[in-house]
């Protein structure tokens, strides 16, 4: 009888250490989301260098509306949205819009082919040591965040969006007061 009573001592204490230990995981990761900026908030800033060598910082783009959508080329829903984001870069950007396209991709050179083979001229923002991608909390790809002119995240798209979409959401920005 007595080394029944241990097992189920051992197996009480078993459970509990399993619940305090899914408790704790779960209280870390919860707190995890809040320290990345949302809806809402205002965009962290950053630097990072263009794929023409520029150096490109959010603020430099204070009191405009700003795209910021994070991609790779090994992405298949990154490479069917690219077209569209040209065309919309190609609308929005002559009314003040700024486009960053931000690449967590590890090689420049496929980049730079990615952009030639598909005549896409959007500004490419490079983030090879993911900096940035990790400051964003961006786990997947694409993501996207519509920041208004005040410098606060109106919209964080995650997934591809559709050409109506961004467009949609850019005359929200553009027409913000």
């Amino acid at each position: 009888m007595g080394a029944r009573k241990k097992w189920v001592q051992i197996a009480i204490f078993a459970i509990v250490l399993i619940i305090g230990v899914f408790t704790i995981i779960t209280n870390l990761s919860a707190s995890d989301s809040k320290k990345y900026p949302q809806q809402g908030d205002k965009a962290t800033n950053f630097s990072l260098v263009g794929l023409e060598g520029e150096t490109h910082q959010l603020s430099d783009y204070k009191g405009k509306p700003v795209l910021i959508n994070f991609w790779g080329t090994f992405c298949p829903p990154c490479k069917e949205e690219m077209p569209a984001l040209q065309r919309q870069y190609d609308k929005w950007s002559k009314q003040g819009v700024v486009f960053l396209e931000v690449n967590v991709d590890k090689n420049k050179v496929t980049v730079q082919g990615f952009m030639d083979q598909y005549k896409l001229s959007l500004p490419v923002l490079l983030d090879a040591k993911e900096v940035v991608r990790k400051q964003y909390g961006v786990m997947d790809y694409p993501t996207t965040f519509f920041i208004g002119a005040d410098g606060k995240i109106v919209v964080k798209k995650i997934g591809q969006m559709t050409e109506a979409f961004i467009d949609e959401t850019l005359g929200q920005l553009v027409n913000k007061p």
